[in-house]
């Protein structure tokens, strides 16, 4: 059994095109927000957990509306092509909004200027609604896809490449960011509807290259054949309660996926309140373009993502992961030091170690939860590790947000690393939702078949 690294990277578009929307979105809504608004952190805070908010009840009800979806196109497709094009649309959109507050501004007070005319934000914040939603539509479905068409001990490996492709999305967005200016402090008050039109236009074009090259049912009937086989010659030795459709969790596998789900709350507690805050706290403590820093941590990501699929499958998911938090949490702790003037290697070196501690946690940590499922509740399960990172990303950027403003900026990081120590904790308990292959030699694993 060899993981086919064709079919991989084609569904990893979709998962290059949500990333891409996310960075984007991440790096410029705080600053719209504080910048042209007028909005302290908290309440920027408060509208950056509103996707969150809103991806806790639709992100699982959407993933089991495409788990009962059976179409022309599959479960999952057709979510993704209506949620795209909707997004895309709702991104240009946003800053044409944006364009209005900004003609108003013209070197006045943006809190004045919001005062006398609420209207406009009013405006922005129901397209931002509305591209939540379209948002939501689609991202357990695409996500949801990699397990549909791999077969279970493959998934980690196939995952590490979904992550890469996501990561080659967000690194695209940052360097157009650098392209565009959208980090230098003078720009602070510039318009964005070419930035987002571009991202807009990058997302409809890894849309086409997806539905020109993914074959969602065959691939799925494939996959599905093979966890049949796989499934039948676990129930001659020791059977694995949790595989089949329809059957309870075993006390022991309950217990684990709760306290992986923690985790997965813990780390994204602390991984969260980094990037939502991050593009304005490089340039308030750091004094720092913030592309630059993302850039080092998402290409670190990258380079990461194969090694850590291998060596997953050699050592296991939960001791990678474990690793993966030390090296996360050690960089945030680290990083809590750096102010502006210090060393840029160091600051570097730290940021490409959070991208390679975060890129370990991610290969392995969504395989686990679905790991757990049946194979008729893929998306039920990938709604439920959604919902706990979401969860978790409602509350960091508000609570982060109070600590930014009322305590100082300076309070980032420590708040990260406290937060990567405790989902280590939590993790150290998990005993199920490991699954280890058969070792190969490496030349194996970077064999491409479809």
């Amino acid at each position: 059994m060899k993981l086919s690294y064709k079919r991989t990277l084609a569904v990893g578009f979709a998962f290059f095109l949500i990333c891409a929307f996310w960075q984007a979105y991440d790096s410029i809504i705080p600053k719209i927000l504080t910048d042209k608004f007028g909005m302290a952190q908290v309440w920027s805070g408060a509208v950056m957990a509103l996707d969150n908010l809103l991806a806790v009840f639709l992100l699982p009800l959407f993933g089991a509306i495409s788990d009962r979806h059976n179409g022309r196109l599959g479960r999952r497709t057709p979510f993704i092509l209506i949620g795209t094009v909707a997004a895309s649309i709702g991104l240009v959109a946003l800053s044409l909004a944006d364009n209005m507050q900004l003609a108003l501004l013209d070197g006045r007070d943006p809190i004045e200027v919001t005062k006398e005319n609420p209207q406009i934000l009013v405006i922005f914040m129901l397209i931002l609604l509305l591209v939540l939603i379209s948002m939501s539509i689609y991202r357990s479905p695409a996500v949801a896809l990699m397990p549909d068409v791999t077969p279970k001990p493959l998934r980690s490996k196939a995952n590490a490449i979904i992550n890469l492709m996501g990561s080659a999305g967000g690194i695209i967005v940052l360097i157009l960011g650098m392209v565009f200016g959208t980090g230098k402090p003078e720009n602070a008050r510039m318009s964005y509807t070419g930035f987002f039109a571009v991202v807009a236009g990058m997302m409809i074009a890894a849309l086409a290259v997806f539905m020109l090259t993914v074959r969602e049912k065959k691939w799925a009937s494939e996959a599905q054949r093979i966890n049949d086989a796989l499934d039948a010659e676990t129930d001659k030795t020791e059977k694995a309660p949790a595989a089949d459709p329809g059957k309870k969790l075993s006390r022991g596998e309950l217990k684990s996926l709760v306290l992986l789900l923690a985790s997965v709350v813990l780390w994204y507690m602390g991984y969260n309140a980094v990037t939502s805050k991050y593009s304005v706290y490089a340039g308030a403590v750091l004094g720092l373009d913030y592309n630059l820093t993302m850039i080092v941590a998402q290409a670190a990501a990258i380079i990461s993502y194969i090694p850590v699929g291998i060596i997953s499958s050699k050592i296991g998911r939960k001791k990678t992961i474990l690793a993966g938090v030390v090296m996360l949490g050690g960089a945030f702790l680290f990083a809590s030091f750096m102010r502006e003037g210090s060393s840029l290697i160091v600051m570097n070196l730290l940021f490409a170690l959070a991208g390679i501690g975060w890129a370990t946690i991610n290969v392995n940590s969504y395989p686990m939860v679905v790991e757990l499922a049946g194979s008729g509740d893929v998306g039920k399960y990938t709604g439920y590790y959604y919902t706990a990172s979401m969860s978790a990303q409602i509350i960091t950027p508000i609570l982060s947000g109070a600590f930014l403003t009322y305590v100082g900026m300076e309070t980032l990081f420590p708040y990260a690393a406290i937060f990567a120590a405790a989902a280590f904790v939590t993790m150290l308990f998990v005993k199920h939702g490991d699954s280890l292959g058969e070792k190969k030699d490496i030349l194996e694993h970077l064999d491409v078949g479809d």
